[in-house]
């Protein structure tokens, strides 16, 4: 009888034991010798992230000793941020000159898809986890999404509008500058609206389609083959109908914006962003900052198209003016806004620049006056506002998703070295480590 009963208590024993230690498991520890949370402008040295699947689950002062399961990554020389979030970008596509004009005669969904791929992974590599895509040809972005959130293929965190929504002719159009004979009217399955049924129409198929938010254009463009970049090119009715519907589905509404009317009509029927924003004044930084907007400046893609309408050739006749013209303006348009105190979130408009380079703006933004952890936080903290992820995104705290970049220098002292990220984890995995 007692041989059985300890052999029992051993048996309960071994049982016990064995749940206790499958209750814990292996933890991912950084050591980091700079924090950079973007919570604040506070900034620690010295301390622990610990990290438990695809979370943060604690911050702890010091280099905290681990047990003989975890992972520890030695990060006691560089500075971690939160994973950078670039609020304009188009993943599908990059804009090469001449023949870029061509690609829409040539290429097929499949070929912009497998750009996606690529694209998406030099974006990641340059420490960006999470992107908004402001526009695609024909949502293929949207099978990109599902595909890197499968984890079949590495890249950002993708927020993607799909299909851009334009007005006949407008910026987004896409049958622009074609032959009559090889088009029809694209419609609003296609993004192109006139009045408010059909702006309701739009926004409800980019909802169908799989799209997480909603993209305008409000007024002219620079790359777009027509007259005016600056131009309103919705009525009061249309945008109000887009926004309502879109708050119906739970989305937000960027806005592609240049000139004055355009943007003041966007922002009284309470869309979430303004992008590029070049004509705006100190009216416009009054309404925004009432009505809560953000803006998203992309200084790097005014800088682009400004030194490639200097090239003869490279741009379309009617699109080089407009690219000369507009292009300058951006920096200073983005040096009143801050000045003015209107809530800025990064963006880059990647894809008209090459895809992998968004940290030269950083560079632009800290050379055009604003302070280096404002523009961090810019591309943290703001970008995760402006999403609605904050509870899960932007800065480094207990219970957010385990996204996190480093450097090897400090981005404080010396900003450019946002341009060369060392370290790259996404919802808890490491995807670069120099």
């Amino acid at each position: 009888m007692l041989r059985c009963a300890s052999v029992l208590l051993k048996a309960t024993t071994l049982v016990i034991t064995s749940a206790c230690l499958n209750v814990g498991h292996a933890a991912t520890i950084i050591h980091a010798g700079t924090l950079i949370s973007a919570e604040s402008d506070d900034v620690r040295n010295e301390v622990s992230v610990i990290i438990e699947g695809n979370k943060i689950s604690r911050i702890e002062k010091g280099f905290v000793a681990a047990s003989s399961d975890d992972e520890v990554i030695d990060l006691s020389e560089y500075t971690l941020m939160p994973g950078l979030m670039d609020m304009h970008t188009h993943i599908s596509s990059q804009h090469s000159g001449p023949s870029s004009y061509l690609e829409g005669f040539v290429l097929n969904e499949a070929d912009y898809a497998i750009k996606g791929v690529v694209y998406a992974e030099k974006t990641l590599n340059a420490g960006f986890t999470t992107v908004r895509n402001l526009g695609d040809g024909y949502n293929e972005t949207v099978a990109l999404r599902n595909a890197i959130n499968r984890g079949q293929i590495p890249g950002p965190r993708l927020f993607t509008a799909a299909k851009s929504i334009a007005t006949t002719g407008g910026h987004a159009d896409p049958t622009n500058s074609h032959a009559k004979i090889i088009h029809r009217d694209p419609g609003p399955l296609r993004g192109v609206i006139n009045g408010e049924t059909e702006a309701r129409q739009a926004v409800r198929q980019r909802y169908k389609d799989g799209a997480d938010l909603i993209k305008i254009t409000a007024t002219g463009g620079v790359l777009s083959v027509a007259k005016s970049g600056q131009n309103p090119q919705f009525m009061e009715d249309e945008l109000q109908a887009i926004v309502a519907t879109a708050k119906d589905y739970g989305m937000t509404v960027a806005v592609h914006a240049h000139g004055k009317e355009g943007m003041r009509r966007a922002i009284l029927a309470g869309v979430t962003s303004i992008e590029h924003g070049t004509y705006m004044d100190k009216e416009i930084f009054k309404l925004m900052k009432k009505h809560g907007t953000y803006y998203v400046p992309t200084i790097m893609a005014g800088n682009w198209v400004a030194e490639k309408a200097k090239i003869d050739g490279f741009f379309p006749e009617l699109v080089r003016p407009k690219a000369a013209e507009i292009g300058p303006l951006i920096k200073q348009t983005f040096a009143d806004a801050y000045k003015a105190g209107v809530n800025i979130a990064f963006g880059t408009d990647s894809g008209v620049s090459a895809h992998g380079d968004n940290g030269l703006e950083f560079v632009l933004m800290v050379e055009a006056g604003m302070k280096p952890m404002e523009a961090i936080r810019s591309a943290t903290y703001h970008g995760a506002k402006l999403l609605n992820e904050l509870d899960r995104l932007g800065t480094i705290e207990a219970g957010k998703l385990a996204d996190m970049v480093a450097v090897k220098g400090n981005p404080l002292d010396d900003i450019t070295e946002m341009q060369d990220i060392d370290f790259v984890m996404k919802d808890g995995k490491v995807f670069i480590h120099k």
